[in-house]
């Protein structure tokens, strides 16, 4: 039996298939968000359980996250994506102690316990200029695409300040930016330094290190290293950024499924077995 993470993003779906009891990634696969999430997220599970030679029956149990978690119909649970972050980070950085997540609707911090477990988190939901989304009307504006914003911040020599709060007055104030003769590779760069400049206002104080930077957005060339500029830590992009939250509900599946095992195999003792003694086993 196999538990099963499927994060529904607002850009992405993103599924992982797990070993519960090593932990061991058996599969995984990423779709293109669409109008009919339930029927893309149905679409994507059955195609990445294909792929590893394994069926629906192989699936004990399945948790849903993301934007659009509540419309995956296959799942046996939802969990917000703020929990599956924590856990997906935790399990691959486990010294971490802040999580920076900017995905493509909203941007989070997360402050972490040793254990892995939220202390704290802030969250920006309200305006998409410091969220990918910020990025994907400037790629629209000057006709690339994200990958190639990423590689032309790179060659910015002197970023352009972008100074509006919000991302309708911000692709106005590009424009402008454009018409004085301002490189694109300058805008680029300024529109990056301005995304990460709001996540690290979002923190009101330092964040504690180690920082790791997690979501698709981290995939972007440059990203990284704005952040480091703007908060003044070390920043370490999370492996395979885009399925952390996929990976950290997974995860949790994988825990329900060793639970309900072990279920199983108490509800096979004899009656009273173990009744003055209490399970010291951590699942």
């Amino acid at each position: 039996m196999i538990g099963v993470g499927i994060d529904a993003g607002s850009r992405a779906i993103k599924i992982v298939l797990m070993e519960p009891m090593s932990l061991r990634v058996l599969g995984s696969g990423v779709m293109r968000q669409g109008v009919n999430s339930r029927e893309l997220a149905e679409e994507l599970l059955e195609q990445v359980l294909a792929e590893n030679s394994l069926e629906r029956v192989d699936v004990s149990f399945i948790v849903a996250t993301g934007y659009a978690r509540g419309t995956v119909s296959a799942a046996d649970t939802t969990v917000t994506e703020i929990t599956c972050h924590a856990c997906g980070v935790h399990h691959l950085m486990p010294e971490v102690r802040t999580v920076v997540e900017i995905g493509g609707q909203d941007s989070k911090l997360l402050s972490l316990y040793p254990s892995g477990a939220v202390r704290d988190f802030v969250m920006n939901d309200r305006c998409a200029a410091g969220t990918g989304r910020f990025l994907e009307v400037v790629a629209d504006r000057l006709g690339v695409t994200l990958e190639d914003l990423g590689r032309m911040s790179q060659m910015s020599r002197l970023p352009a300040p972008i100074s509006s709060t919000c991302i309708v007055f911000a692709e106005t104030e590009i424009i402008g930016l454009l018409s004085s003769g301002v490189s694109p590779e300058d805008i680029v760069a300024g529109v990056q330094n301005s995304i990460a400049t709001r996540v690290a206002a979002m923190a009101g104080r330092s964040m504690v290190p180690p920082v790791a930077f997690t979501g698709g957005v981290a995939l972007v060339p440059g990203m990284a290293r704005a952040l480091e500029a703007a908060i003044g830590e070390k920043v370490s992009v999370v492996p395979n950024p885009q399925m952390t939250g996929a990976l950290g509900a997974a995860i949790l599946a994988c825990r329900q499924v060793c639970g309900l095992e072990c279920a199983k195999e108490t509800s096979r003792l004899p009656q009273g077995s173990y009744s003055d003694q209490p399970d010291s086993r951590d699942h």
